[in-house]
Parts: structure tokens; sequence; C-alpha cells
């Protein structure tokens, strides 16, 4: 999928995309040190393209629970010569995994097409304007915290309530701040600041924040929930990766981020074959 297509998607976001994870880290939780070479990196995301992928985000700065933050500099040495490189041999749809706005800037200068913001514009108060600026498309994501403390004892009184209040906030900001709203897609974050049980409700109930008229991002993959729950590492959760993808796109999931593309596709195509979308 290349930036054209995407941007017909988004009008009409009627069957699922599969973003492929790509993080150019030493310790990320599932991948971490696997694509730090940037030839590894630029190799993998075409790879994943082959295998089926529709757009591939690129994070240089890992935000597992209890990551600790990494420099600018760091963070753009990491991820820009990476993306650079893979426009040069592809036109396809990249995203820049980042909350920082400089980080953000100079990946859309490079070629990437879509901001992911972990924070769904809260960390960086200039995030919003650099978005509207350069006409990106954004992917507001809830979190509750920091990675650094956002799995000490989160708590909610109403789960779902506070995550729609949030996105509600966030996208009158982006608005406000010139984000077109056809641009805007939201992640509730499992994971981040969740509870064991939240990130079952949040997809059990994905259909309410798909009511809020934006397309849904669920990002799963292999995350502690899934392990918490199966008893296993993170090398044995495809299957409860691919449980939660079909389940959330029932629900309204409309972009599923993963490490497993070729799983992810068939469990996809079958999901939206169930649901008469193919």
């Amino acid at each position: 999928m290349n930036i054209t297509q995407f941007n017909a998607w988004l009008k009409a976001p009627n069957h699922t995309l599969t973003m492929g994870i790509l993080n150019v880290t030493p310790d990320s939780f599932s991948d971490g040190g696997k694509y730090a070479d940037p030839n590894q990196a630029v190799n993998r995301a075409l790879h994943m393209m082959e295998e089926g992928a529709d757009m591939v985000d690129i994070g240089g700065e890992s935000t597992r629970p209890g990551a600790e933050p990494v420099s600018l500099d760091e963070e753009l040495n990491r991820t820009i010569p990476v993306i650079e490189s893979i426009r040069k041999q592809s036109d396809c749809l990249i995203s820049i995994d980042t909350y920082k706005s400089a980080v953000a800037e100079a990946a859309l200068n490079a070629g990437a097409d879509v901001v992911n913001d972990i924070s769904g514009f809260t960390f960086d108060p200039k995030m919003a304007s650099l978005v509207a600026k350069k006409n990106a498309s954004v992917i507001l994501m809830h979190i509750k915290g920091t990675p650094r403390d956002m799995q000490k004892n989160p708590h909610y009184d109403n789960l779902i309530e506070e995550i729609k209040s949030f996105f509600q906030q966030q996208v009158e900001l982006a608005k406000m701040a010139g984000v077109r709203s056809k641009k805007i897609i939201l992640d509730p974050g499992i994971g981040f600041g969740k509870r064991l049980e939240d990130n079952f409700a949040i997809i059990r109930e994905l259909g309410q924040i798909r009511a809020m008229g934006y397309p849904v991002l669920l990002g799963p993959s292999r995350k502690s929930f899934i392990g918490m729950t199966l008893d296993t590492p993170v090398e044995e959760r495809l299957e409860g990766t691919l449980a939660s993808i079909t389940a959330g796109i029932m629900n309204g999931a409309r972009i599923v981020r993963v490490h497993d593309i070729v799983e992810t596709r068939r469990a996809v195509t079958i999901t939206e074959k169930i649901m008469g979308l193919n």
C-alpha cells in the first residue's frame, strides 16, 4: 500500500490493514536487538511488505513497561537512515513510532507518511501542530502514565468511558491545531497503563471506540496480557495474538499492529470472510 491508496482507505476504512512492527532498538520486549543494524532493518521492512504488510511502523525507542527514554539524537540516528533507505527502494506506507515532534518531523521529511504517537499528543506540545503542518496522518494512542511507570498499579473507575473521554479531548486538540478529521486514527493502547483484565475489556468493547467515528488500531501482538493468561514466553504468543486480532476485527478494529505478518494476514482473511467483508 502506498500513501495514495492509504488516503483513499481513510475515507472508507472497510477492510483491515496489517501494520508490521519494526523496532530498531536494543531493548524492545519482543524483537529488541534483532534489527538494530540499519541494513537488517531495511531488509526486514521490505520482507514484511512482501509477506503482505500494508505498512511498516518504525520505532527507535522502546516503550515497553519500565523502559527508559532515549535521547533525541539517538532516536534520530536509529530511525532516519532506515526510513531514507526504505523510501529509496519502495513507495510503501511508512509510519514513525515516536512521541517527539523533532523525530516525527525528520521522519516525515525522510519519507514517512504517518505519525504513531503513543502519548496521543500529550508528551510533546509541538506534535499536533507539526502533524497539521505536514498534513500527515496520525495515530493517537491512549496511555496512562509513561512507559517508565505505566504498569505501576494503574486504576480506572470506568475504563472505556475514560478512554473515550481521553480521545474526545485529544481529537479536539488535534482539530484545533489543524489536523483533518480524515487523518486521525485511534488506538486504545493495549498494555499501556492497563491491568490484565482491562486489555480483554478493551477488545470486547472496541465497538464503543469505533462508534466515535474514526478508524481503530489494535496492537495486541505478543503482549504480556497474552503471556500472563496462557503462561507463555514472548515467542509462544502467536495463537493468543491471532485470537485477540480476530475478536478485535469483529468488534471494529481496522488496523492491526503485529510482528507476524503471514499468520496475521491469514487470520484477517478468514475473519473478514466470516464477517462478509470480502
